[in-house]
Parts: structure tokens; sequence; C-alpha cells
């Protein structure tokens, strides 16, 4: 790595604007594109009236989705914290159980734990997928684990450890077969953290399908996005059934009763954010292809810059490459902080990955293993421009 990090910087940024050659003004992180029938969509709710979380729209968004990943049933709600929420409830996850969650992650894993009234328990991620490191936690788990009556127990804190919520990290799967076996080796229940991976595959198969539940979302700079939105997938029918009753707060179908059998949750998504993720899931081929695309061109740029890689999909895996990640060679966070210094004020909107989850202060006195790559990946990873439009137009 060279020794100059403003010199390795403005590499960096040459190496970046050599990818997105003539789109130079297209260089947000991730920013969404509408050039198909979204706006004809939009238009029919708007001139209907069936903008609310009742209308066409929203059952075609779900059908349309369950086709594409295979999953038997999707459930469309306001965003993807509200269906990690929901997935945790119906995965039985009660107040004051234990949830293992990556400390890698998006804050709105281990709140999603935290508004059950769980715990959540941080686990290490490898640097091969960026998502939980199995074979890691289950060495871990051998040690801590007190089974009784087919239910996992920390022996240092005498909770339940209750589910397993792996997040795939920037679209790219983790190794989900070895994650569902340790599931059923320690009666875990799996829940997929799937928000970033809509359009990736594990083995042939799609994310979100794998755990009893998994969790979708389509915030705006998602590459697939409803304005803001989220999805329950499962492929049990009964919970698919108590998925929809609770975010549709638990309301008693009738033509004018109000009547609720349990504390339910105004989840549901508008039909206005349905139609617009209707015409959106039209085009996620192109954007997967184009996104494609653009990781060939930052492979090879960045194959000519020494100290710094591209990270690219498990061998495994085909990923939707949602977010770009550069990879220093070794934590460097001066160097980090100098790229992200300069690529942002020559326009190139980068970001550092999250805060690991043990770092925050709401959550350092959580349980967790030893996180040595995830500490160590805090201060590598680097997110650059990753619109599809950054590769070109269709």
């Amino acid at each position: 790595m060279s020794a100059d990090p403003f010199h390795q910087a403005d590499v960096v940024v040459a190496a970046i604007r050599n990818a997105i050659e003539g789109n130079p003004q297209l260089a947000a992180l991730h920013q969404p594109e509408f050039r198909g029938n979204e706006w004809e969509y939009v238009k029919d709710c708007l001139d209907t009236g069936w903008v609310s979380s009742a209308g066409k729209y929203v059952e075609a968004f779900e059908a349309r989705l369950a086709e594409y990943t295979g999953s038997k049933y999707a459930v469309a709600v306001v965003n993807g914290t509200a269906a990690l929420h929901i997935c945790l409830l119906l995965a039985g996850v009660n107040a004051g159980d234990e949830v293992i969650v990556p400390s890698l992650t998006f804050v709105a894993s281990a709140n999603a734990v935290s508004y059950c009234g769980a715990i959540p328990h941080f686990a290490d991620v490898s640097e091969v997928t960026l998502g939980i490191d199995v074979n890691k936690l289950e060495q871990y788990l051998s040690d801590i684990v007190i089974n009784r009556d087919k239910q996992s127990f920390n022996r240092h804190t005498g909770r339940p450890i209750k589910a397993v919520v792996p997040m795939h990290s920037f679209g790219h799967p983790v190794d989900l077969e070895p994650i569902v076996q340790l599931c059923e080796r320690f009666n875990l229940v799996l829940v997929e953290d799937a928000a970033e991976s809509l359009g990736s595959w594990y083995k042939g198969r799609h994310t979100g399908t794998f755990g009893r539940l998994a969790a979708l979302s389509f915030n705006g700079n998602k590459i697939v996005t409803t304005g803001g939105g989220g999805a329950i997938l499962t492929q049990d029918e009964s919970l698919a059934r108590q998925a929809k009753h609770l975010t549709t707060t638990a309301k008693l179908p009738h033509a004018w009763n109000f009547d609720h059998d349990q504390i339910g949750y105004n989840y549901r998504m508008p039909n206005l954010n349905a139609a617009l993720g209707y015409g959106q899931l039209e085009r996620l081929p192109s954007f997967l292809n184009r996104k494609r695309e653009l990781t060939a061109r930052y492979f090879g740029e960045f194959a000519k810059v020494p100290g710094i890689r591209l990270f690219i999909e498990p061998e495994f895996a085909q990923s939707n490459y949602w977010l770009q990640v550069l990879m220093l060679d070794s934590p460097d966070i001066g160097l980090r902080n100098e790229i992200l210094r300069r690529t942002n004020e020559s326009g190139l909107m980068t970001r550092p990955v999250w805060t690991p989850m043990h770092k925050l202060k709401i959550y350092e006195s959580s349980p967790s293993m030893p996180l040595p790559v995830t500490e160590e990946l805090a201060k590598r990873i680097i997110n650059i421009p990753s619109s599809p439009n950054c590769a070109g137009e269709e």
C-alpha cells in the first residue's frame, strides 16, 4: 500500500471516474431510476383514488415478488425494519430472549430485535461473505450453550437463545446451508435479513427463502424501491396469514365493525407505494445486468491499484451488487478517511461501512462473541457509487 494516503486517494478517484466515464454526473451512492411503467401505475392510483393500504397494486406487487423470489408468500409492509420486526415476532421471539445478529450490519437488524423486548447477541463475520462466520459461530455456541428441553440457553446469562438473523451485506449472500444446519443443531429459528439482497441467489436459490421467514427492504436507495417499503417472505401459509393480520392492526374482517383480536401494527404498504414497486420489479433484470457491468468495470480499474481491491461475490453466490465494496488490504483508518474525504469532495458519493453494533452506546452492553474481523473490516470497507446508471442507460 502506498505510504502516501493523499496520492492513494487520488488514484481511487481516478479509478472510479474511469469506470463511470460518460456518466460523471451520476455519482450518487445508489440513485433510484424511473424509466418504465412506474409513472403510469402511480398515476392510476391517483386517478382512481386508491392510494392507501387497499388497492390492486398491493396484491399484484406481493404476487410478483413471490414469483420472482420463489417464495410461496410475500406480505408487503411499510419498510424493511417493520418486516424484520414481524418476522421475529412470528418466529416466537419473546421479551428476554437473545437473538444472534452480526455486529457488522445496519442498526435496523439490532433494533428489530429490541422492538420485541429481546436482546441482540452479536456474531463476527467472514471476510469471504461479509456476513456471519458460521464456523466461528458454531464453535462459540458449542462453548456457551446449555440445551434444556430442546431449547438453547446462554450459560452465562441464563437467557434463551431463540433465533439467528444472518444479513446479506450489500447484497452478497452468506453461506446459508451451514447456517441452516447450525440452526437445526441448536434448535434456533432462522430469520433472514434479506433487506439488501433482492436479486441475489445462493446456489441457484433466491436469498430470503431459506429461513422460516425473511425481510426485504425497498427503501429509496435499494435496488428496487417503493419509496419506503419492505416485505415478509415465508413458505408457510399460516405464517403469511398471521403476518398480514398483524400488519393490518390485527383487525378482524367485517364490513363496518372495528374488532381487533391482538395487539397489531399499522404496517401495511400503501397502494401508491406498491404501484411504484410493481413498475420497478419489471425493470429489475435491467438493473441487475447494468450493476454487473459496473462491477466488471470497477474490477478492471481496481486491479491496477495496489493495496485496494474490489469485493467480489462468493463462488457459491450470484449477488445483486447492491453497493459496490472497496476493501483496503489492511486496516488503515487514516487512508480510509482520506479516500472518503477526497472522493466526496470530488462529487463521488462514498461511505464507510456501518459503525459495528457493539460499538454503539445503545448496544455496548449486549452479549457478543469475539469480533476481530468485524473490527478490522470497519477500518477497511468503503462503499462507492453503485447506481445502475453509473454503467449507462438501457
